[in-house]
């Protein structure tokens, strides 16, 4: 079966399902995230964000 047909059947757009997402992988910003949290069990969120900025990892608040 083509991929028109299956689209066409399911009702889905051609577009999406050749869609890739472009956005890297974030492991090793969240593997230093957890190193910072375990070693420093009483910062939170905003202290964590401090640290990562310091380090020039250029992260948002809301990631963390």
């Amino acid at each position: 079966m083509s991929i028109r047909r299956a689209c066409a059947v399911l009702g889905a757009g051609r577009s999406s399902y050749h869609y890739a997402a472009r956005r890297q992988s974030q492991a090793v910003l969240s593997k230093r995230i957890r190193e910072i949290a375990e070693t420093r069990v009483r910062y939170g969120y905003r202290r964590i964000h401090v640290l990562l900025r310091r380090e020039c990892w250029p992260v948002n608040v809301k990631r963390i």
